[in-house]
Parts: C-alpha cells; sequence; structure tokens
C-alpha cells in the first residue's frame, strides 16, 4: 500500500474538522448530556464505524475518477470548499436551534446496541464528513504513484481512528459535565458557531489550495 508522503500534514487537518463541533460532535454531546458517558461512547463507536464505511464509498467513487482526471479533481475541490463554507455559515445561522435540539434527547436511554446504530447513521451521513473525504482528503494523495483508491481508504481509515479519540474525549467530558451544559444553553451556541467558524475557515483553506495549485 502507498503511504502518502504528505500525511503528517493530512493529520493536522483531519484533527481540524474533527475538533470542530459538527453533527457527530454535537450528536455524540446531546447524548452525553442526556444519558450519560457510556451512551456517548457507544454513540461514537458506531459513528466512526458509519463514517469509515462512508470514507470506503467515496474511495471506490471518487479513486478511479481523480486518478484519470484533473478537472474532476479541481471541481472536487471547488464544490468541497464552497460547502464546507455553506455548512459552517449555517451552522453559525442556527446555533440556537442546534443547542435547542441538544437538551431536548427524550426521556428514556437507547440500549448499547441502539446507540452505536444511531450513531452509525450519523456518521455514514454526516454532510461535513462527505465534503471532508471528497473534497479535502483527495489534496494528500500522491496521484502520480498510483493506487489512488487505497490511498483514500487508508486516510479515510486514519480519520476514522482519530475521531473515536476526539469524539470519545467530547462525550467523556460531556457526560461529566452534563448539567453545566443543560442548564446554559448560551454555552452550547458558542459551541456550535465556534465549529461553524472553524467550517467556513477549512472551506476558504480548500480554495485557497485550488487557486494556488491551478
Amino acid at each position: 500500500m502507498v503511504i502518502p508522503s504528505r500525511l503528517t500534514e493530512y493529520i493536522v487537518a483531519a484533527m481540524v474538522i474533527i475538533l470542530a463541533p459538527g453533527p457527530s460532535v454535537l450528536f455524540v454531546i446531546a447524548r452525553a448530556i442526556a444519558w450519560g458517558r457510556k451512551t456517548a461512547v457507544f454513540t461514537v463507536a458506531g459513528n466512526v464505524t458509519g463514517s469509515f464505511v462512508l470514507s470506503v464509498f467515496v474511495a471506490l467513487g471518487l479513486g478511479p475518477i481523480l486518478q484519470r482526471s484533473d478537472l474532476a479533481y479541481k471541481a472536487v475541490q471547488w464544490g468541497g470548499g464552497m460547502y464546507l463554507i455553506y455548512l459552517g455559515l449555517d451552522a453559525i445561522k442556527h446555533r440556537q436551534v442546534h443547542a435547542a435540539d441538544m437538551t431536548n434527547q427524550g426521556g428514556s436511554a437507547p440500549g448499547l446496541a441502539k446507540s452505536m446504530r444511531d450513531g452509525f447513521w450519523v456518521g455514514a451521513l454526516n454532510p461535513k464528513a462527505i465534503v471532508f473525504y471528497a473534497a479535502v482528503l483527495p489534496q494528500f494523495i500522491d496521484r502520480n504513484r498510483g493506487h489512488i483508491t487505497g490511498q483514500l481508504i487508508l486516510l479515510g481509515g486514519i480519520f476514522s481512528a482519530l475521531a473515536f479519540i476526539s469524539d470519545g474525549s467530547w462525550g467523556l467530558i460531556a457526560g461529566t459535565v452534563r448539567q453545566w451544559l443543560a442548564t446554559e444553553p448560551k454555552r452550547l451556541e458558542k459551541l456550535r458557531a465556534t465549529g461553524g467558524s472553524i467550517m467556513i475557515i477549512l472551506g476558504l483553506a480548500v480554495l485557497i489550495s485550488a487557486i494556488v495549485r491551478g
């Protein structure tokens, strides 16, 4: 398997978007606030599994295309960068609604299997992850060395492993201070706005990279 030469840079970029509180992180925090740390950790396990499955599908679909077409490579960068900016703006605009959702999960705690299943679908359908796998991740592959699909799957696996550590930490922390978070919606609103701002910055970075390398 080909190891991309910019692996360290990729890990930094991956951590930036993982740490930005997006749909997966917010879902985990909501579960932690409502039902505690155990539910949150099992939700994370399902979430990163779904995220990795998503990365494999994206790799299988994009790998052969990116191998052959410079135009497709640029289109993915531009489209993904603009969509990240859109997601960031939407997160900031609807931060109050998202904060309310995080403190209104219902009264009946799900079982561990259901927690994993729910987390799986949030991870598999996470728009932030889709954009990252499709637009940001391909920038770190070595196209001239071939095996594009394998490189994409490897980087997707690394992303999922990092996400498990990071999102699991979010869940443990939120479960520990659940009352502190639940009693002050403004704290959750600030969390969501911060995540939106980071996504906008990352989207702009993707667009700038596309221009510089164009």
